[in-house]
């Protein structure tokens, strides 16, 4: 299951985008009937991303993942972001795991620290992509149609790099720590933290450089 909210306005459309899933979901999503529901059968994060974006009414699409839970004042953040800057065409944020003890969440902030260090970097000096976190991240619909959409070609790892890399021509990327959003850390429990983060690195460098992810 994959989730999209796209902003109208002061509006926010749900897309819930079924994406070969197994479980329930879409059972569950048919008893809302504000809730849009797409069904994707080719399965693969780009592809949910893209089908969602190609039935999307709003002006800005925003990237929300099946474990991700919105807070209270995210959209307003959104809203206010993009509102004080014409040229913002892609904002994201952190994410916080609420099933993770204290200690390590706290060595997610300081790879995110790391993170950023690296994204500004990149953007200021090398000119290079900004930085996006998947499931965390807001794109404006009229930047994705110039960059024709998300690249199905890639399959999980390095897609928010190569989003980044290629909406960097159209306008300004920014990274917020104001922009937090909740998240299940399952992967992180069992792959580890740095595990798990050095792995993301090091496919964000090889999209960078080689325009491809390391890992599919």
């Amino acid at each position: 299951m994959f989730g999209f909210c796209v902003v109208r306005n002061n509006d926010a459309e749900v897309i819930v985008v079924n994406n070969a899933s197994t479980d329930k979901t879409r059972e569950v999503v048919l008893k809302y009937p504000q809730v849009k529901l797409i069904d994707e059968p080719k399965q693969g994060l780009t592809w949910a991303r893209q089908a969602g974006y190609l039935v999307a009414s709003g002006d800005l699409i925003a990237n929300v993942d099946a474990d991700n839970r919105l807070t209270s004042d995210w959209i307003e953040t959104v809203l206010k972001e993009f509102t004080n800057s014409e040229e913002l065409v892609a904002l994201s944020g952190p994410l916080e795991f609420f099933d993770l003890p204290k200690w390590a969440n706290i060595e997610v902030r300081i790879f995110y620290g790391l993170g950023y260090a690296t994204y500004l970097v990149n953007n200021h000096v090398f000119k290079k992509a900004g930085m996006l976190q998947g499931g965390n991240f807001v794109i404006k619909k009229t930047a994705l149609d110039k960059i024709g959409g998300y690249n199905t070609d890639v399959v999980f790892y390095g897609e928010d790099t190569d989003a980044a890399v290629r909406l960097r021509k159209c306008g300004k990327i920014k990274f917020t720590f104001d922009l937090k959003m909740s998240s299940s850390g399952r992967r992180l429990k069992k792959e580890g933290v740095w595990a798990t983060g050095f792995k993301y690195a090091l496919n964000y460098f090889w999209v960078l450089f080689f325009k491809r992810p390391f890992h599919r």
